[in-house]
C-alpha cells in the first residue's frame, strides 16, 4: 500500500459524504481521509492504484484532486 495525497476542493462535511460512496466502492483504496481544516482541502489516500486512477475516482463523484 501507498500514501498518497491529493489538492481537492471536497471543503465540507456534505462533500465527504458525496464522495464516501466512490471511494470506498473501491476495493483497492483501504482508507482515505480529507482535511478540510487545511486550506488546500488536503486528501491521503491509501490505495494500491496510482494517483491518475484516484484522481478519476474524486473526478467521478463532481470533485477535483490534483497530486500533492
Amino acid at each position: 500500500m501507498e500514501k498518497l495525497t491529493f489538492k481537492t476542493n471536497i471543503k465540507c462535511g456534505g462533500c465527504i459524504a458525496t464522495v464516501k460512496p466512490h471511494l470506498e466502492a473501491v476495493p483497492e483504496i483501504t482508507h482515505w481521509e480529507v482535511d478540510t481544516n487545511n486550506p488546500d482541502k488536503i486528501m491521503t489516500v491509501e490505495t494500491s492504484l496510482k494517483a491518475e486512477e484516484v484522481i478519476e475516482v474524486v473526478k467521478k463523484a463532481g470533485y477535483e484532486a490534483l497530486k500533492a
